[in-house]
């Protein structure tokens, strides 16, 4: 048996294994929220299997010397070049999730996003990574609510904020419809049966306190019942972020800036001009437009032209080591993921993001020795062309 295998619980040695053991630990509407995607989700089946035609060169007779991950991004150097992308209600998910997450990302050194509609507060999350982490923003209609966001993002000394440009409207997600789980949701007796089959996942949500938009809190109304929240959050967050929108940020944000949703060269144009300091090549995990291209497939070119510019970062799509490789091998300077991480803990609870990073590393480590890569910038000259 492989060492690497031996950091981490071996019944679980994918990604995979750990979706199998979360669907059985998660309540379904809670776990189809996680894995829906728009329309038919075929942007969701696309994101994975356009990983699966990138392929490396393996090298044996070549010397090698050994492996490094670490890799240096705005100013810190990580141990590895993933890091845990931004999801929304992850405490539906799995009870106290964003902070499970947060953790592990501090103690591997690898950066943890939090998103804005998440269930952990900017503040709580800030002191359980010694203010090592990123922030997602989901651009409020309300500049003022914009501002006040920023205010503590900065009282913190949040490292990077990510602004979302991929959220004009919200996806038209059918898992999310028939669960009740659209805006604004509702109580189903179908979701109450599906809860109660999940033991574990019921006690650890009534010791950790029902799930709710933490950073929004103080921007609520008190008392507010699901109807209430429906609109809220409607009226809060629905809107296209153009290009003078994300100049606005610019101008008042002092930290590293970088833009989420980019698939389009003309996009990465704008954001060029801007004076962004990163993008991330991404389609909301395929949650927000059926029809679009995979991540993958606008990667290569997209890093060719703009690397130069602001780092070039994907996210949507990634399940293992091999496809972290061919990300960085097809000109990526960083990835990210999220529903693998998700799966971690649905799987593993508080152990599951340590499991998922330590299974991570060691899937990439084995890719690196077999195609001779010795450090992560390697990887381009290992792609297949």
């Amino acid at each position: 048996m492989s060492t690497n295998l031996l950091q981490y619980n071996t019944k679980y040695p994918s990604v995979a294994d750990l979706k199998r053991k979360a669907k059985k630990r998660v309540p379904k509407f809670a776990f189809d929220y996680l894995e829906g995607g728009c329309n038919d989700e075929l942007n969701v089946w696309r994101n994975e299997e356009d990983f699966k035609n990138v392929f490396l060169m393996p090298q044996y007779l070549k010397q090698h010397r050994g492996v490094n991950m670490q890799t240096e991004l705005f100013g810190h150097t990580y141990d590895a070049p993933f890091g845990i992308a931004p999801v929304g209600l992850q405490g539906l998910m799995w009870p106290n999730a964003p902070e499970i997450l947060a953790k592990a990302a501090l103690k591997h050194n690898v950066p943890y996003i939090l998103s804005t509609v998440s269930t952990s507060s900017i503040e709580r999350i800030a002191e359980l990574t010694e203010s090592k982490f990123w922030f997602q923003l989901y651009h409020p209609t309300d500049n003022e609510l914009r501002d006040d966001l920023l205010r503590r993002l900065e009282a913190v000394n949040c490292d990077v904020l990510v602004v979302l440009i991929d959220v004009p409207s919200f996806g038209l997600r059918y898992r999310e419809i028939k669960a009740g789980l659209s805006m604004p949701p509702k109580q189903t007796i179908n979701n109450f049966i599906q809860a109660a089959m999940c033991p574990t996942w019921g006690i650890e949500t009534l010791r950790v306190g029902i799930p709710s938009f933490a950073t929004l809190k103080p921007y609520m109304k008190k008392g507010m019942d699901m109807k209430q929240l429906g609109k809220f959050m409607n009226a809060t967050f629905t809107g296209r972020v153009d290009a003078e929108k994300v100049q606005a940020i610019r101008d008042k944000w002092k930290g590293k800036l970088v833009i989420k949703g980019v698939v389009s060269e003309e996009d990465a144009t704008i954001c060029a001009n801007i004076g962004v300091d990163g993008i991330i090549v991404s389609n909301h995990g395929g949650r927000q437009i059926e029809a679009g291209e995979s991540t993958i497939k606008p990667l290569k070119g997209l890093a060719n032209k703009f690397k130069s510019k602001y780092k070039v970062m994907i996210d949507s799509g990634l399940r293992s080591g091999p496809d972290i490789g061919r990300a960085l091998a097809c000109g990526a300077d960083f990835t990210f993921m999220g529903r693998p991480f998700m799966y971690g803990v649905g799987a593993l609870g508080k152990e599951g993001g340590d499991h998922t990073i330590a299974m991570l590393k060691a899937q990439l480590k084995q890719v690196m020795e077999q195609v001779c890569c010795e450090t992560v910038h390697d990887f381009p000259a290992t792609l297949i062309k």
